[in-house]
């Protein structure tokens, strides 16, 4: 099939013109300054699909359900105990219709791949379910169902901090032996072998969840490696009590940080730690709305992308799936900061939606091992569309449309994943089946 545009975002940039002929779920040719053919699909503007480098899909289910002031000062660790209380609750069933939610609205809004942090394993008792992967295979079915792009992140998840302690009973569905997570890991090879484009890594969950000796026995099972990192203060605090260093110093000077790397979050950083976080070409990965919702505090953006930092975007806890709105509050977070405005474009005259929009394209394609991206030959057929007659696009052009889109409320209208349209007009086929299933879980686990 052919997709024609009267303006698409190429690798070399704004091009006029564009035929996009896909065959495999890929762009096998791009052809520009064309007009359309007979049989062409026409559409108004194209940019690439973004990947979402940084999910718990289930934690869908209770946005909105932690915004009550408790009766001391709430924090990430006071909204970690409702989180808890939340999952106790859920059902294999449950998690797969959360997740297929999570996905449409993914989907729907310009998400193309999904890095799923799973770290949701065992039964509600603590026990392993009959087949250890039950809940992956959940996962992958949502994604199958809904057309999203998988990078599956099975977590490794042992302890409750530092220096081996014991998980606390609200953990007891993560928990994980080496042994146990190699099994895990060798079922979810096969799941995803099952997808069309879909890939595996791993995820030690955080310094705090896992020992040196279990960080060093996972490394070198598979794909990209995810692991949180100096998300809260607390975090940092307890990681010099154990260790004497910050825990993104400790992974640097103690792990193998290389580009196959993304430290999700790494919010607290030294100005010496984000240069050599950039040096070492790992991708840090940032999720501003959570970020700002849990009061983890404001990423150093200015000191790593002094140093040609690499970045992509993740959703985390879902509580808003919106990569526009990931990106605006990327910047606006910097502006509130320095009191200053365009902070992230690096030279005068770039257009700061450009600047923040290739920034994420890159390092989402490589934090999830994607390889090719972007609307070039070869690459996945991952992309969105805009229809021309909104008013916040009117009478842009180039770069602006990225700013429109970011800052102004453009929308996108069409969406194709892996060659295949999954959204139409705004909306994904199935959000009618898939919203009265969620509707069906709420109920049961709500009620």
């Amino acid at each position: 099939m052919s997709l024609w545009f009267q303006t698409a975002l190429l690798p070399s940039g704004w091009t006029a013109k564009v035929r996009f002929t896909l065959s495999a779920g890929r762009i096998a040719r791009v052809e520009a300054g064309v007009e359309p053919g007979a049989g062409d699909e026409r559409h108004a503007i194209a940019i690439p699909g973004l990947a979402n480098v940084h999910s718990h899909a289930f934690q869908r289910g209770m946005a909105g359900l932690a915004e009550t002031r408790g009766p001391e000062g709430d924090n990430f660790w006071t909204w970690r105990e409702v989180m808890y209380r939340f999952l106790d609750r859920l059902e294999p069933e449950d998690v797969e219709a959360i997740a297929a939610l999570a996905y449409i609205e993914m989907l729907e809004t310009g998400f193309t791949r999904v890095g799923e942090f799973h770290y949701l394993h065992n039964t509600p008792s603590g026990a392993t379910y009959d087949d250890v992967a039950e809940l992956a295979e959940r996962i992958a079915a949502a994604a199958s169902a809904t057309g999203i792009g998988l990078t599956l992140l099975p977590v490794f998840y042992a302890h409750s901090n530092f220096g081996g302690a014991p998980p606390v009973p609200g953990q007891r569905r993560f928990i994980n032996s080496v042994d146990g997570f190699a099994a895990l890991m060798a079922r979810c090879a096969k799941i995803v072998a099952s997808l069309d484009d879909a890939n595996l890594g791993v995820a030690p969950h955080s310094l705090r969840a896992v020992t040196p000796e279990e960080l060093a026995a996972i490394l070198p099972m598979r794909g990209p490696v995810h692991i949180h990192v100096a998300e809260q203060v607390k975090e940092v605090e307890d990681s010099v009590a154990w260790s004497g260093a910050r825990p993104v110093e400790w992974l640097l000077d103690n792990a193998p940080v290389n580009q196959r790397w993304c430290l999700v979050h790494a919010t607290h950083m030294t100005g010496h730690e984000a240069a050599a976080l950039a040096q070492r070409c790992a991708v840090a990965g940032l999720c501003p709305v959570t970020e700002a919702n849990l009061g983890d505090g404001i990423f150093p953006m200015e000191d790593f992308l002094a140093f040609d930092g690499r970045y992509g975007i993740g959703t985390d806890s879902n509580v808003l799936i919106d990569p526009a709105g990931e990106l605006r509050a990327l910047e606006y977070a910097q502006r509130l900061l320095r009191r200053a405005r365009n902070l992230v474009p690096r030279t005068q005259g770039q257009s700061t939606g450009r600047a923040l929009f290739d920034g994420a394209l890159a390092g989402g394609a490589q934090a999830l091992g994607q390889g090719a991206t972007g609307l070039r030959d070869g690459a996945p057929a991952d992309l969105m569309s805009f229809a021309s007659g909104q008013p916040s696009l009117e009478g842009r052009s180039g770069d602006a449309i990225l700013d429109s889109w970011i800052f102004a409320g453009a929308r996108a209208d069409c969406v194709w994943r892996f060659g295949r349209q999954v959204v139409t007009g705004g909306r994904h086929p199935l959000r009618g089946p898939v919203e009265e299933r969620y509707r069906q879980a709420m109920r049961r686990v709500l009620g």
